[in-house]
């Protein structure tokens, strides 16, 4: 859930998210098809947004949707976006065509993630990354970072598990930024402080030119991935803007024959 402190007005919200783009305001003006006078009177509260303007600015300065709704709420306008759960029979379209994606990946892994990463769908794939982790970090709703980095969970079998541990971290702090979670917050300073055994290897037994694999064991062999994570285009409803579907593309024939090995 979006907080917001009670005497923060639209204006400083939407000044500190064109700060946060680097942005100056001529430029988000030209862009808003506004003025950048209209812009600082809207940003030093001289001027009250109109509801379509606060919806053009935060469209041009990359705002999520559920921080869009905070900053209409805040103007004193009703949120525009719905956030509908996951298993709402509107949806039904949606988890059928995520399901069948999944399904058509096998047997390479892929899973899709809510805002808070916890796993939302996953395909029989996943089963080779998830072998060997503790039980109760697979009991429903398992959380993706959890799973990966917990000293019972992946984390033990990741060959490179320094840098993909960084990276994943880098990911949640970038995640943060955005939408400002406490959930998530709190996810990350727990996965965060995990330990990490001294024998870790700093850097990747084998380098890719392209991307970060990540190297995992797997019945006396070493998988190499790369993830890929794909989102929908123009959400209108805050679930459906933070669901992410992960997919691990093989990053060598070897770990790819290995998969379709195991399938078969």
């Amino acid at each position: 859930m979006t907080t917001v402190a009670p005497d923060t007005g639209v204006g400083t919200l939407l000044r500190s998210w064109r700060e946060r783009r680097r942005i100056s305001q001529l430029e988000l003006a030209l862009r808003a098809d506004s003025s950048a006078r209209h812009i600082s009177f809207i940003e030093t509260g001289r001027s009250r947004p109109s509801e379509e303007m606060i919806l053009r600015l935060a469209e041009h300065l990359g705002v999520p949707v559920r921080e869009r709704n905070a900053l209409l709420v805040v103007a004193g306008y009703a949120p525009r976006y719905a956030q509908t759960a996951l298993d709402d029979p509107a949806f039904g379209a949606l988890r059928e065509g995520m399901q069948r994606l999944l399904q058509a990946y096998e047997p390479y892994p892929a899973i899709v993630v809510d805002g808070t990463y916890d796993v939302v769908a996953a395909n029989r794939g996943m089963l080779v990354l998830a072998e060997g982790a503790a039980e109760h970090l697979l009991v429903p709703p398992v959380n993706a970072m959890r799973l990966t980095l917990h000293p019972r969970g992946l984390a033990p079998r990741i060959r490179n598990l320094r840098e993909w541990r960084a990276d994943l971290l880098d990911q949640m702090e970038r995640q943060i930024a955005l939408v400002r979670s406490a959930e998530l917050r709190e996810l990350y300073e727990e996965v965060a402080g995990y330990p990490v055994p001294e024998d870790s290897s700093p850097g990747p037994e084998r380098s890719l030119p392209f991307a970060l694999p990540l190297l995992i064991e797997h019945g006396g062999r070493t998988l190499s991935f790369v993830c890929s994570i794909a989102t929908f285009n123009t959400p209108m409803d805050v679930t459906v803007s933070e669901l992410a579907i992960e997919t691990f593309l093989p990053a060598d024939q070897a770990t790819a024959d290995h998969l379709h090995a195991l399938s078969s």
